[in-house]
């Protein structure tokens, strides 16, 4: 075993919107991953062997302490994340209408299939949940995004162990102290640390693994895990067909879809794809829109160092013809911080970086398309397929266009439009599984067949 799985270990944290170190955090190892693993099979068949409205009480009390403390979760999402504080508010909320949907869910799922399906026989088909469930969620939207696995994975009777990713433990931190109290102890727990910290998690005794990262890392997790289920949510490349007829506010649209978050949205649009007829028109209302959002005064840093470097490495090795950047508004003691401005980049080739790879960060592409044949063979021309939206006024059209997307979510006139009760997911590069929706809660159940036959014998023979 690598040593550098033993012992205990610190990671450095980082306020991205200074730059400046603004503590440790403790990594855990082998200890600290057994010891929340087998706190967590523990407390499964207490918490599993509930019925399903005494978790749903128990959920709704969770629900209740998040609203209560709403303020102080904000605040560690922007220590973490840099994020504005009203983003940060915004994605509280709805980490507290995913808990309070999740308990009521569990208690109004579709009845499974069952009756007499098999002459002279009765069947049943009953959903289990899968015991303990290993989640690991990235660093743009901690708790948010923890929520999305966890609320479903709780609701459905399983326990969890949640590794934040490194630079962003704060708001998972306090969930666990939260979740001690109203779900019971060993149900939901945090568990901060590094990628070993991961992989210890992957390899420790789960009996199912959730990831929500890079494509890279969900292809390691997948191959550590086995033959133990993994749901997989890793990331997209978001094509946005724009029409020449497109709604008169699509520019503002986009532009604050794209910077929400400072473009570190898995599901952000990325690429604009326009028909050649009216791409410098795009082109240039594109970059009128993305030169008013500011970073420091509309959005916030990238995360970390790393997502910088990748950003800049990117940006400056693309073969742009046209390139618009705003400005970079930060404020006072915040200029040291990891902002980047907003960025338009036309006239690439369709091999560019910048249209290849997944940017994650505030950064649109355009290209150009001479029909929506064309256009749609571009927005399916990238290994990921999350997310995509498609812009005109004529909705016929603008249904069937969506409707020929490969993407596992799309949207009409609209982008980043998205509520618990809608499912979430991706295909190819992007992974597989649900999140959000009732479908989310057999993501985390699996299905137990039981068949009787009825007529039995005298001497235990059939009659």
């Amino acid at each position: 075993m690598d040593t550098s799985t033993r012992g205990s270990a610190s990671v450095p944290l980082l306020d991205p919107r200074t730059g400046r170190v603004r503590g440790t955090a403790d990594a855990g190892r082998e200890g600290e991953v057994a010891e929340a693993v087998a706190a967590a099979r523990a407390a499964r068949p207490g918490w599993g062997g509930l019925t399903p409205r005494e978790r749903s009480q128990r959920l709704e009390h969770l629900a209740a302490l998040v609203a209560e403390q709403a303020d102080a979760y904000a605040q560690r999402e922007c220590a973490g994340t840099g994020k504005p504080v009203d983003e940060a508010a915004g994605e509280v909320a709805q980490v507290v209408d995913l808990l309070r949907f999740y308990a009521s869910a569990v208690r109004a799922q579709l009845a499974p299939a069952a009756g007499r399906l098999v002459a002279g026989h009765e069947s049943w088909v009953r959903w289990e949940p899968m015991g303990v469930v290993g989640v690991i969620v990235p660093w743009n939207y901690p708790l948010l995004m923890a929520a999305w696995r966890c609320a479903p994975a709780l609701a459905a009777g399983n326990t969890v162990v949640v590794k934040p990713a490194e630079s962003t433990p704060d708001s998972l931190e306090l969930l666990a102290e939260h979740a001690a109290e109203a779900l019971g102890p060993g149900v939901l727990a945090a568990l901060p640390g590094d990628r070993t910290t991961g992989r210890l998690l992957v390899a420790a005794d789960v009996d199912m693994v959730a990831f929500t990262g890079s494509g890279a890392a969900g292809r390691d997790v997948a191959a550590r895990a086995g033959t133990r289920r993994v749901s997989l949510e890793l990331g997209g490349n978001a094509p946005a067909l724009v029409l020449p007829d497109a709604p008169e506010d699509t520019w503002e649209q986009l532009a604050a879809a794209c910077t929400y978050n400072a473009g570190q949205s898995c599901a952000a649009p990325a690429r604009v794809i326009a028909l050649q007829e009216d791409y410098g028109r795009v082109v240039e209302r594109l970059s009128q829109a993305m030169a008013q959002r500011l970073a420091g005064r509309d959005f916030g840093p990238l995360n970390n160092a790393d997502q910088v470097a990748r950003f800049d490495r990117i940006v400056t090795t693309s073969a742009a013809g046209h390139s618009a950047v705003a400005k970079v508004a930060p404020g006072p003691g915040e200029e040291g911080g990891l902002w980047r401005a907003a960025r338009v980049l036309a006239d690439l080739p369709d091999d560019d970086p910048a249209v290849l790879e997944e940017v994650f960060g505030p950064l649109l592409t355009v290209q150009a398309a001479p029909d929506i044949d064309a256009a749609l063979a571009l927005a399916d021309g990238v290994p990921q397929a999350l997310a995509a939206s498609v812009w005109t006024r004529d909705v016929a059209v603008g249904l069937a266009v969506a409707g020929r997307l490969n993407a596992g979510e799309a949207w009409l006139n609209c982008h980043l439009v998205q509520t618990a009760e809608l499912p979430h997911g991706g295909r190819g590069a992007s992974g597989h599984g649900t999140d959000l929706s009732v479908l989310a809660l057999h993501e985390y159940q699996r299905p137990k067949t039981i068949t009787a036959r009825l007529a039995i014998g005298p001497a235990g023979h059939g009659g």
